[in-house]
């Protein structure tokens, strides 16, 4: 292959075409009912949306909003940012591209026209028409077995039955709220022993016998936490005067979760930076971010050689020392740009960068849809920007006459889509 036109070519065709395992979202299996989003009032009131409007309108009251039924509050989300204002951010613009995709003429009777067209379908046919536009051929869940409603799905099935979701073990309240959790567990039959510390020795044979029934019931690619952008891991050098929850945090880090995943032979993976609740009035859209301590991960992959760390923070501020953790430990893979940094500017910045510095070892993306019919815009934005970073580089090896061919491009890309998280998660 010759030509940088032919070569950019090759690139589209291959990032286009690639078949997408979606290592991170909040969606579910059919069979969990009511807590798969879809549709197009669920893709209204995105949490994206809901702050996006209370900027638009300072003057509407927050319990004012909170009681409205869910129809009203996507009538209003709409009104305001689709049809008195331009949809010109990046979840608005995602909004627009899942209605053409799906078929919806765009424009002020979309929300209508949307409506009718999804009342007379099935949400089984609707996962395999969103999963086709989307060029998805799995998709991770988030499944917490600390919260009763889901529990209650997983005990009273025999695990997954559509073979497209794959399950992650969600283990942040492990980590975040042990108290809660320990009482959690307690109440489901578990021999929980310690104080608000942590566990003691019997108590952590008792988390890591939770966590091998849970993982023989939900068969996870990977154990994951969404953690603050300061969190404690090492039960063993608990700083001085440290409040029992960073104990208790570090101590089931170090003693139950890692010990585990080394020896189950299962990936974790680390979401952190979020900032919970900065404005409780606006409740899931009200989380910020803060920057996160890389030193901490190198440490961690230091220690923990054997276990495979799968690592997204949320601060642009992070991305570069990241990279170069990365390149330090092969035990640590960067993946997706997560939350706040899903907007295609920095996308391409992150991409850019992951590339230059870890070529083709990362996970550039991830969608962390909350609402099926995200899948659409989350990968098609996605693959636009990635494409064109891609085919940049792919440009420049031919300008510098590297041979090059369609095979071979097609190769790297689903690596990046689809192999790379596959080899780390062995599915």
């Amino acid at each position: 292959m010759s030509g940088e036109k032919s070569v950019r070519a090759a690139v589209r065709k291959a990032v286009e075409s690639a078949r997408v395992v979606d290592m991170h979202t909040h969606l579910y299996e059919p069979r969990f009912g009511g807590l798969l989003l879809w549709g197009i009032d669920d893709l209204l009131t995105y949490h994206y949306l809901i702050a996006e409007l209370f900027r638009a309108r300072p003057d509407l009251a927050y319990d004012e909003f909170w009681k409205m039924p869910k129809p009203a509050q996507a009538e209003l989300i709409w009104k305001e940012l689709f049809v008195e204002r331009s949809p010109v951010s990046e979840a608005a613009r995602g909004v627009v591209t899942c209605l053409e995709a799906l078929g919806v003429r765009p424009g002020p009777k979309a929300l209508a026209e949307a409506r009718k067209m999804l009342a007379r379908r099935r949400v089984e046919d609707h996962i395999d028409r969103v999963f086709e536009l989307a060029g998805v051929e799995k998709a991770v869940m988030t499944n917490d077995p600390f919260d009763d409603s889901e529990r209650a799905a997983w005990l009273a099935g025999k695990g997954l039955r559509d073979d497209r979701f794959v399950a992650a073990l969600r283990i942040d309240a492990l980590l975040n709220d042990w108290p809660a959790a320990a009482a959690k567990m307690r109440a489901m039959g578990y021999e929980i022993s310690g104080g608000e510390s942590g566990p003691d020795a019997a108590g952590e044979r008792e988390v890591r016998r939770f966590l091998a029934d849970w993982k023989a019931r939900m068969k996870p690619a990977y154990l994951a936490a969404s953690l603050p952008p300061k969190f404690f891991w090492d039960g063993d050098d608990i700083p001085s005067g440290a409040p029992a929850k960073a104990a208790a945090q570090a101590r089931v880090f170090s003693r139950c979760l890692l010990p585990f995943a080394g020896d189950e032979g299962l990936p974790v993976a680390m979401m952190i930076g979020v900032r919970k609740s900065v404005n409780p009035a606006l409740r899931l859209a009200g989380d910020s971010l803060g920057r996160a301590s890389v030193e901490d991960i190198e440490a961690l992959c230091l220690r923990w050689p054997a276990v495979r760390f799968l690592v997204t923070l949320l601060s642009r501020e992070n991305q570069h020392h990241l990279c170069v953790a990365a390149r330090k430990f092969g035990n640590l893979t960067p993946f997706g740009c997560w939350w706040f940094l899903n907007d295609p500017s920095i996308i391409r910045e992150m991409t850019a960068e992951r590339i230059e510095l870890l070529g083709l070892s990362m996970i550039p993306q991830h969608s962390d849809a909350r609402v099926l019919d995200q899948l659409i815009y989350k990968w098609r934005h996605s693959r636009e920007v990635i494409g064109e970073v891609l085919a940049d580089k792919y440009a420049a090896l031919a300008e510098a006459k590297w041979p090059l061919s369609a095979a071979k491009i097609k190769e790297d890309a689903d690596r990046l889509f689809s192999r790379n998280f596959r080899e780390i998660a062995r599915i």
